[in-house]
């Protein structure tokens, strides 16, 4: 029987099921609602993914590094509450410190605690605490010396902002310093060769139509727009900042006075980028299904 998308959003208003839980419940048993209601209540689903509708943009970040390598993961909850909750703070833990295991999130979250994979772990946690939760990401640093930063730390190792940064030479210490400045101040790139060239010529573009509103001349038009692309770059990357403790220097000579080489970082926010409307699951299904 040809599965429907009228089918899998009918079968997600009766058990609050995921889209894809719902179509392979309705596959398996050729299309019956009722014994597929059941299937997916068999399996355990159902009542933890009466949550999957709800936004969870709250939830912690957590750190954790071993032999050179660095994470930062992002568990997401839908309320701040859960996330100061100590079960939570403890599953948070456990997933990071797998993380140091895993080559990406897709790997983390097959990756195994206490002889279960990781997804699972979450689909309990959801049942049991009875919020929504995800395992949206995970972010790998690796140098000689990984050292990190926890901004608003609700735990050891974990709270509103992650950061890592790499380094060769150096101490924990301008490690530290490096890490708090980049949790303040948040750079797009390490240097300006790392920077993504569409926000270049973005920049490039907007100051170049500026400075044409002055009505001067192309060459004296070049020369300001070499000027205020050099005071971007020195704004947006982690080696040309000012730096926070130290506005004289930039982070680089910075860290070259401590005996230090910034290879690479990596600053995580809780929720940043996440849309917190509830998504239109209908037309989810029908895009999935192929409009079936």
């Amino acid at each position: 029987m040809a599965i429907t998308a009228a089918m899998v959003k009918e079968l997600r208003e009766i058990t609050g099921a995921g889209m894809m839980d719902a179509k392979k419940a309705l596959t398996e048993v050729d299309g019956d609602m009722q014994a597929a209601t059941d299937w997916l209540r068999t399996k355990g689903l159902a009542t933890a993914a009466k949550k999957s509708g709800r936004v969870a943009a709250e939830g912690l970040i957590a750190v954790a590094v071993r032999d050179g390598k660095g994470v930062a993961v992002e568990v997401n909850s839908e309320t701040d509450f859960v996330a100061k909750n100590e079960e939570f703070q403890n599953m948070v833990r456990k997933i990071a410190d797998a993380a140091l295991d895993a080559d990406d999130v897709e790997a983390l979250k097959k990756a195994q605690i206490d002889g279960k994979p990781v997804s699972d772990i979450l689909t309990d946690a959801i049942a049991k605490i009875g919020e929504n939760m995800s395992l949206r990401r995970m972010t790998v640093v690796e140098a000689p010396k990984v050292v990190t930063y926890v901004h608003n730390s609700v735990a050891q190792g974990m709270g509103a902002i992650g950061v890592l940064v790499g380094l060769e030479g150096g101490d924990d210490e301008i490690g530290r310093q490096i890490a708090m400045h980049v949790a303040a101040t948040s750079p797009a790139s390490l240097g300006q060769e790392d920077l993504d060239p569409a926000m270049i010529e973005h920049e490039k573009q907007v100051l170049t139509d500026q400075a044409r509103e002055s009505g001067k001349p192309d060459a004296v038009i070049e020369k300001m727009i070499e000027g205020r692309m050099k005071k971007f770059f020195e704004e947006v990357t982690l080696l040309g900042q000012k730096f926070v403790i130290n506005p004289d220097l930039t982070v680089e000579a910075a860290a070259k006075e401590a005996g230090a080489r910034i290879t690479g970082f990596a600053r995580v926010a809780v929720g940043e980028g996440i849309d917190k409307k509830e998504e239109d699951f209908a037309a989810e299904v029908a895009k999935t299904l192929g409009g079936a």
